[in-house]
């Protein structure tokens, strides 16, 4: 009892030193009517400026079905990260937390060269390991995302990354989200991922059971994650899962999402961070209707538009 009062009152403490993650969320502009469908308020595609031609290929895809989301100007980690932001968003190690084992960390006194290391020096702010500063703008871009809608005082929205592929008609999305509501209730699920899993380069589903190790977060019921289980003709229960390519999200797992950032802040990239919120409850579609673009480009790992 004394050690998890230590670990949460470290928690508290650094949390207060840290500037508050939300201080840097990006706010998007210009928003209009038209980006919204039946049982959708409102509809975001996440896009780096550097990639118009995926924000293109996206919209090719969904117009035809009159469906035109909102393109939000995705935070790049490349150029819009200050090496005092990075240390001020991630993890800083303090005492309580769970070390020893590997991590990156972006020294304030250095480029923007990363480090990898054994997570042991109270202070140094840290990350998954391998850590990309392009997966940091990942993150506070879905994050931005969460909290406009919350703000915008959204029920239901759509989020999709402009790596997507319509398998079949997305206006039958509409029709799921009733079909789960009665199922379930309308208050009983905080996401619908709008495919069965994401696909590999292999094109073959990639599962995903269990939670990677955080410093500052052991959760209180694991076994929430290993949950698959079908529920109905339609769904599926899950506790976990990769790819935040198309989730439409309830204004609980905004809440849920947001609530847990904004007090462990960011260590892992969204697709492991999104369903450890403790009771968040996650739905899959049993026939996929939009997943994710096999082998598209990618600029999580460096400046690849540059090329």
């Amino acid at each position: 009892m004394k050690r998890m009062f230590f670990f949460l009152a470290s928690v508290f403490i650094f949390s207060q030193l840290q500037g508050q993650l939300q201080d840097y969320f990006k706010k998007p502009l210009y928003k209009e009517e038209g980006h919204s469908m039946e049982g959708i308020d409102f509809i975001y595609m996440i896009n780096l400026d550097e990639r118009p031609e995926k924000f293109a290929r996206c919209s090719a895809q969904l117009g035809p079905y009159g469906i035109y989301p909102y393109r939000f100007s995705a935070f790049n980690g490349w150029k819009e990260l200050s090496l005092e932001m990075i240390n001020e968003i991630g993890v800083k190690f303090a005492p309580g937390m769970e070390g020893g084992f590997w991590a990156t960390t972006y020294p304030m006194d250095g480029d923007f060269s990363y480090r990898h290391e054994l997570i042991e020096n109270y202070g140094t702010t840290y990350f998954c390991h391998c850590t990309a500063r392009g997966t940091i703008g990942i993150v506070m871009s879905h994050l931005s995302v969460l909290q406009d809608a919350y703000d915008s005082g959204y029920e239901t929205i759509w989020v999709m990354e402009d790596d997507i592929q319509v398998v079949r008609d997305p206006n039958v999305l509409s029709a799921l989200v009733k079909k789960l509501d009665k199922r379930v209730g309308k208050r009983n699920w905080d996401i619908l991922f709008t495919d069965q899993d994401i696909r590999g380069s292999d094109g073959k589903y990639v599962p995903c059971a269990g939670y990677a190790k955080r410093p500052n977060y052991v959760p209180k019921h694991p076994e929430q994650y290993l949950k698959n289980r079908k529920i109905g003709a339609h769904f599926r229960s899950i506790g976990a899962r990769f790819g935040a390519h198309s989730m439409i999200i309830r204004r609980s797992g905004m809440k849920k999402i947001l609530d847990f950032m904004k007090t462990y802040n960011v260590f892992l990239p969204y697709d492991m961070e999104f369903y450890l919120p403790e009771k968040i409850k996650l739905y899959t579609v049993l026939e996929d209707v939009v997943t994710n673009q096999i082998g598209g480009p990618s600029d999580n790992g460096g400046e690849n538009y540059l090329h």
